[in-house]
């Protein structure tokens, strides 16, 4: 009777782990990076040359000093009518 409570509490303290586990991977920061050029006008997180006020400021579609954050890995593969997106500042 004890190997089959020493099993069933085996199965238990398994579990457990892997749901930690699973919850400690779902809690940790998504990584992000700046892409500039991707965000619609008005749609941008932040930068769209001087004399803007940041987040929603961009004025045109894909503006190239404007930046959105996107996952990381990802930028340069987000292909606008504009061209692709860049981890630098367009021209």
């Amino acid at each position: 009777m004890s190997s089959k409570y020493a099993a069933v509490a085996a199965t238990l303290a398994l579990s457990l782990s892997v749901l930690v586990t699973g919850a400690q991977a779902a809690d940790a920061p998504k990584q992000t990076e700046k892409c500039y050029g991707v965000s619609k006008a008005g749609a941008n997180d932040c930068a769209a040359g001087a004399g803007t006020s940041c987040a929603g400021s961009a004025t045109v579609d894909y503006q190239g000093n404007a930046w959105t954050l996107v996952d990381k890995g990802t930028c340069e593969k987000i292909k606008t009518p504009k061209g692709f997106g860049s981890l630098k500042e367009k021209a």
